[in-house]
Formats: C-alpha cells, structure tokens, sequence
C-alpha cells in the first residue's frame, strides 16, 4: 500500500524536523566534548550523529536503494550499535577512542544520508511503499530515543570535569520553579480487569504490544513525583546507612559504589547543590529528585512505607490523562517545579522524570518482535532490567506515549530518572 502525496511531504517535513534537532543539539559543544566517553554507558556526542545517521544509511539506503553510493565503507563497522546479525561492531566501551572521523566529516555524512532519504521519498512520488514509510518512522524514533541520550550523556560527561563545564546558559524564562508544588495526596485507582498496550493508529515499538487485559487491585497513586525534599528527609534519616530499606543487591551497590545520595549531589558547608546542564547549582527542595537508581527509588519506598507502581498500574491510571509537561522542546533540560493546569488529580505525569516501577521488563503475552535485523531493537534486552514510564524533561513531546515502556538495569542513575509512590487501597 502506498501513501499520500500529502502523507510524503508531511514525513520530509518530519524527517528535517527531527534530523535538525540532533544537530541543534551539539551545536553548543566544542569538538572536544564530541569526544567524551566518561563511562562505558555514555557514548560520545558525535558518535549518537553517527550511528543514527548509519542506522537509516544501513535499513533503508543500502537496503532499499540498489545503486546508493556508501559515504565511506568502513562506518558500517564504527557505528553499527548491537545488531549482531548485520555485521561486526566496534566495542561499545571503546567509542571514545574514535578522534576520527572528525566532527566535519561526521556532518557531510548525515547531509549525505539526509539527501538519500529525501531521494527516496521524492523519487517515489505519491507511491511511497508502506514498509519504506515504516522504516523511516521507526528511524526517527530511533534518533528522537538518542537525542535523549545524548543530552543525559554530555551531563554525565561534563560532571567528570573538575571545571563543572556548562552545556548552556541559564535563563530565567526557562526555570519554571517559582510556584511552590502542590503538597502530594493519594489518588484512588479503581482496578479489576483493564487493558494496557498501544492499540489504534501511530506508531508504537514492537514492546508495547499487544494490548491485553490485566487484572489490577485497587490501588492508590501519588499526585506528584517525589521531590528532592523528601528524598533529603531519607538521606538525614540514615537511609543509605540501614540495609532494612534495601534489596539485597541494592545494598550491594550502595556499599560498592559508596552511594550516599543521588547522582550529581554535593555536599557543603552552604548546603546541597546539584550538577545541572546549565552547571552546579544550589538543590531546589521542591523539584522532582532525579538521578536515582531503581535500588534507591525502592529503598525510598520501602522506608516511606509505600511501594512503586507496577507499569500495568502506573499505564492505567495515567492513560486519559494529556501529554503535556517539561520535554525537550521546552530547553530547560532539567525537572522543574511548575506544572500544567491540567485538571487531572495526578500532576507531572509526563516529561520531567522518568518514573521507575516495579516491573521488570518483559515481553507482553503473545508479544512478536519485528522481523530480521530489527527485531533485536527492543526483545533482547528483556533480561534483568526495570521499566520506567512518562518521559523525562529531554524526552521530546512528540515521541512519548502512554503506553511507552522505557528501561534500565536497576543500577543505573545517569539517566533523568524519579520516583513516583503507590500504595494498596486499604
């Protein structure tokens, strides 16, 4: 099946949308942050610009298009990810190796992907077939995930310098912290047998699907994300000292990697301060705290006497709710405490943190990955790893969904990651 003409000059407009934001998004890097690698986690700004350049370069123009010319050969190996079944790869921990090809070279190349897709979709006219229309959408989703990474990446990458460089200016007109939060209640969830999965029309990647019914208790879910005030009441309880609070191997990491607050905290004489992308400013009590593993948002719940929700509950009472918050577009890069005026008794249920449940990460029944190459984008990661929910503050608005299933192994902080609390319904 073929789409639209007005269909094909809506995918361009989104093609150069989306494309143009990664580039947007590093042009307040020198050539040197390009090439950070602090961690293995992280990768290097200029290699997120390449490798998603070479994952539409790799599925559609080689695939596609019989007489595409290659920019340079030797990329498929550099920036091919993960997939396993294409070829072989360069060592994710070694990205930050890679001085060439310089950042010019990288920026030809995207323009030369840039116009094979463009070639595509223009040579085909009013006929685009669906399974190119597909590919190029999931490649935009693809780039919208990186670009996300690649901003919680140069974070993690400048907290290393002793300089505490700064990623952008701040600006008052973005801050949005002004107003004092609405104190944070339970709101009752009626339960019983619902649904959850993505249903209907849009795009959804192959884990969000099919859309089946799950039996729920009762439940009650917290209005508001946890703030850095409450999580500050924990760390003064001694929380990171009582191994009570912990799993097992949560208590493990705390003692190996000597956790004794979240991620980017510091301590001093004129109080807590917190490393942003605008550099280290003091921490605001009432923002959403950020940063923590899913260990620490356990332990939190578990000494607050409560429980995260499971992604089942966590979908179910959010889903008639609109997708508005603090995303990337909003360039404050960072949890705010400002909210929408939405009259939903459940605030902050997108953007800003992404929220950890209790769920791990696991297909749904009868759930069918994509076929060939592409069907190891998502199902062979579902192995010792938690679902989180709602998109943080540099998730694009465009790319969120409620049925969206974001994940991390339990330890990991680096990523804009929050707490939101549950409980049973009494």
């Amino acid at each position: 099946m073929a789409i639209e003409h007005v269909a094909v000059e809506r995918l361009s407009e989104q093609f150069n949308k989306i494309r143009s934001l990664s580039e947007k998004l590093t042009s307040n890097l020198q050539n040197e942050d390009t090439i950070i690698q602090a961690m293995p986690d992280v990768s290097p700004p200029k290699w997120h610009l390449a490798h998603t350049t070479w994952f539409f370069e790799r599925f559609i123009l080689k695939e596609k298009n019989p007489s595409y010319v290659p920019f340079n050969p030797q990329f498929d190996y550099l920036f091919n990810s993960y997939y396993e079944t294409i070829s072989s790869y360069h060592p994710r921990h070694s990205r930050g190796v890679l001085s060439r090809p310089s950042m010019d070279e990288v920026y030809a190349y995207r323009a030369h992907v840039n116009e094979g897709i463009l070639s595509i979709l223009k040579d085909y006219g009013e006929h685009v077939p669906q399974e190119i229309e597909d590919l190029i959408e999931i490649g935009l989703q693809h780039e919208q995930q990186h670009q996300e990474l690649l901003l919680t990446d140069v974070k993690y990458n400048f907290s290393c310098n002793p300089l505490l460089p700064q990623y952008m200016q701040s600006s008052s007109t973005n801050q949005q912290d002004s107003e004092a939060p609405s104190q944070a209640t339970y709101v009752n969830i009626e339960g019983g047998l619902v649904e959850i999965g993505f249903t209907g029309k849009g795009f959804s990647f192959d884990n969000e699907r099919p859309r089946h019914k799950v039996w729920l208790n009762s439940y009650k879910l917290a209005s508001h994300p946890v703030t850095n005030g409450e999580y500050l009441s924990f760390i003064e309880a001694g929380g990171y000292e009582q191994p009570e609070h912990w799993l097992s191997d949560g208590w493990a990491a705390v003692k190996k990697e000597k956790w004794k607050h979240p991620l980017y905290w510091r301590k001093t004489e004129d109080g807590w301060y917190t490393f942003t992308l605008t550099g280290e400013k003091k921490l605001n009590l009432d923002e959403p705290v950020c940063h923590v593993s899913f260990y620490e948002a356990d332990a939190f719940a578990r000494w607050s006497g409560k429980r995260l929700p499971t992604e089942a509950e966590w979908e179910h009472a959010i889903a008639s709710i609109p997708i508005e918050g603090n995303f990337v577009e909003s360039e404050t890069y960072h949890p705010v405490v400002g909210e929408p005026q939405s009259k939903s008794p459940i605030k902050k249920a997108y953007g800003d943190v992404w929220e950890w449940t209790s769920s791990p990460y696991t297909s749904y029944p009868q759930s069918k990955p994509l076929e060939g190459a592409l069907g190891e984008y998502n199902a062979k990661f579902m192995c010792n790893q938690m679902v989180l929910r709602g998109g943080s503050c540099v998730t694009s608005r465009l790319h969120i969904r409620p049925t969206y299933r974001n994940f991390f192994q339990a330890d990991k902080r680096w990523q804009f990651s929050g707490i939101r609390l549950a409980e049973d319904m009494s």
